[in-house]
């Protein structure tokens, strides 16, 4: 069953942190010529390995290579989780984690499976 990310979280978070304004830059940096495809298509391996495995299908096509292979990866990052995070991708996942002590954040990143697109779309407090 394939969550977006809205379904990640039964109600809105309250101190949500959106890069939303940051990443409309990046692309109209990279139309207009000033970064280039090495700037902008950089993920990680491991993100890669996420985004094929452990993520969910968004909405929309690539705003670089214009296909529609864009997922979501979710981590959560906070005490007793692994130093790299943990990743999620359901409503169960993240309510093992609230039930623990301590203070968690998600962070939500957009991945293209082609191009390797890849950018923070928020983050936020569980």
């Amino acid at each position: 069953m394939a969550f977006l990310p809205s379904q990640l979280t039964k109600k809105r978070p309250t101190s949500e942190i959106s890069y939303e304004l940051e990443k409309r830059r990046t692309i109209e940096q990279y139309r207009t010529g000033t970064l280039s495809i090495h700037d902008v298509c950089d993920a990680h391996p491991e993100l890669l390995r996420s985004a094929h495995n452990y993520s969910f299908k968004q909405a929309g096509d690539c705003p670089i290579c214009e296909q529609e292979t864009l997922v979501t990866v979710s981590y959560v990052f906070g005490p007793r989780l692994p130093s790299h995070g943990r990743c999620v991708n359901s409503e169960r996942d993240l309510d093992r984690i609230r039930k623990r002590k301590g203070s968690f954040t998600c962070y939500e990143v957009e991945v293209c499976t082609s191009c390797s697109w890849n950018y923070l779309n928020r983050a936020y407090p569980l």
